[in-house]
């Protein structure tokens, strides 16, 4: 799979232990978690999350565009849309309900694939409720990708600067800041101390309103690229000496997000250290003087002038875990947005062309399919009587080739009008007439009389995969994907079945 060999992860993941050394790893994993973690994900309150279990894996170029079809600027979610110099698409893996976060590196970026699946993997053995894990990566040819889990809820900088009907509440702003600590102090402890650009664009939202730090920020937007992409006030001093990122540099950007959090804007690190009147004015009479001093104070730690002079990420921990005052309510509660709920995945089953093609919503490939299908499924649907070749079967079937003409020759409207007067008539019946149909409604933008026509088909011919296969994708263009995904999964059980009927 391109030019990238995945033996390289087994080398890369390999990891000399030792029975001390592993004691000390426990406990500081402990520390990173928090105490409330020890709850399961249905207990009460907060609790904890266990981490899905995705392995690290190696994509196609080709499954990551069908993913994001194609790479359509309508999947894009950077903050920068397409003038980011790396963009980051949303997608989904086929035959999934769940959504994944690709970010696309620049032609340029990593020459050397070696060195770019070794930068990959190292971040993808990382794994921890508090982080948007990384998955995957493409490596093919010149292309180079990283897979990650999707977080649906936006970034904490739109939501503490370009928030619409309300901020973030006094008690979620302690919960993103102990919530990044833990993620930044669990990394440290697993040897990934350093973190590329840490702001509040890199802190994103999961489906359940926790925040989460994006894992992309562990590697570098390119390999000789630069750390921090920020306007310069936001950066370490001792970077702009020396272009080095150091674990120092990443709790005195850590202190920048405080400051964020604190105020509800972006303001410069010189602006802010030890002012409590850089409280955001809508927390007015809505927080605690006394923990807002803490994490003023905090601040101001993470953002002095000489690196040794800043707390370590466990610091952080200690000093924030006991700011977390209201365990017992969800995140999305405290944000003020709804739950976003997966669509629970369906039973896979190997697709074929057809079915491929649907779960991906290529309407070009269906029509290429059913071009080349022609009218084959139609035997035996239809029986007529020598009495029934009239004049009016004849003008019939005439509309319906010029109905083919035009669906051969991508005219769709017109060959709506044409399969129309065929089916009109009702002397005879064509499942395909329907199928052809209904794909014209779905490549004119009209989902609803497309799944109409789907389900004639179904009707006509009951054991019909195409039929199941036109109302997938008609479904899905109608947002319903949970009923798309169990009638793509039916297509296919009923394709299964036809294909050991043949043997």
């Amino acid at each position: 799979m391109g030019c990238c060999q995945s033996s390289m992860l087994l080398r890369v993941g390999e990891r000399e232990t030792h029975p001390e050394k592993e004691k000390e790893r426990e406990k500081e994993k402990e520390q990173a978690y928090g105490n409330h973690q020890r709850q399961s994900e249905g207990g009460e309150g907060d609790g904890e999350k266990e981490v899905v279990d995705f392995s690290f894996s190696e994509f196609s170029l080709a499954e990551l565009k069908a993913a994001t079809n194609n790479f359509s600027s309508e999947y894009i979610v950077s903050e920068s849309g397409e003038k980011a110099p790396n963009l980051v698409y949303k997608g989904r893996l086929q035959n999934q309900s769940r959504w994944i976060a690709v970010k696309k590196f620049s032609k340029s970026a990593w020459p050397d694939p070696k060195q770019f699946v070794e930068e990959a993997s190292g971040v993808g053995k990382l794994r921890h409720p508090r982080l948007a894990n990384l998955i995957g990566y493409c490596c093919d040819g010149d292309e180079r990708l990283l897979v990650a889990e999707y977080m649906p809820n936006d970034t904490l900088a739109k939501h503490l600067f370009h928030w619409e009907t309300q901020t973030i509440e006094w008690a979620m702003r302690l919960r993103v800041a102990l919530y990044i600590a833990q993620a930044l102090h669990y990394c440290s402890s697993e040897g990934r101390p350093l973190y590329h650009d840490l702001n509040a664009y890199r802190v994103l939202f999961d489906q359940e309103g926790d925040p989460r730090l994006s894992c992309f920020g562990f590697m570098k937007n390119s390999r000789d690229g630069k750390s921090y992409s920020t306007n310069l006030a936001y950066t370490p001093p001792e970077y702009l000496r020396n272009g080095r990122v150091t674990p120092e540099s990443v709790i005195y950007s850590f202190g920048t997000v405080l400051l964020d959090l604190l105020s509800g804007k972006h303001i410069p690190p010189s602006h802010g250290k030890n002012n409590m009147l850089l409280m955001d004015s809508h927390l007015e009479g809505k927080f605690s003087t006394e923990e807002a001093t803490v994490v003023v104070n905090l601040a101001s730690k993470c953002l002095q002038y000489e690196p040794r002079e800043r707390p370590d990420t466990k610091d952080l921990v200690t000093t924030l875990a006991p700011l977390h005052t209201k365990p017992d309510v969800r995140s999305h509660i405290m944000l003020g947005i709804p739950k976003h709920e997966e669509v629970p995945s369906t039973p896979q089953r190997p697709l074929s062309a057809m079915g491929e093609a649907c779960s991906r919503m290529d309407l070009t490939a269906i029509h290429q399919i059913l071009v080349a299908t022609h009218y084959r499924d139609d035997e035996g649907t239809n029986e007529l009587s020598f009495q029934e070749w009239t004049q009016q079967m004849r003008d019939m079937l005439e509309a319906r080739k010029r109905g083919d003409y035009a669906f051969r020759d991508k005219d769709f409207k017109t060959a709506i009008d044409n399969y129309s007067q065929f089916i009109d008539v009702g002397t005879m019946i064509s499942p395909t007439v329907f199928a052809r149909r209904s794909l014209c409604y779905l490549l004119c933008d009209q989902p609803d009389p497309a799944l109409r026509d789907a389900m004639q088909a179904q009707c006509v011919y009951p054991d019909w995969p195409t039929a199941f296969y036109m109302q997938s994708v008609a479904l899905a263009k109608l947002d319903m994907h949970k009923d798309a995904a169990d009638m793509l999964n039916e297509a296919a059980a009923l394709e299964e079945k036809r294909q050991r009927g043949a043997r």
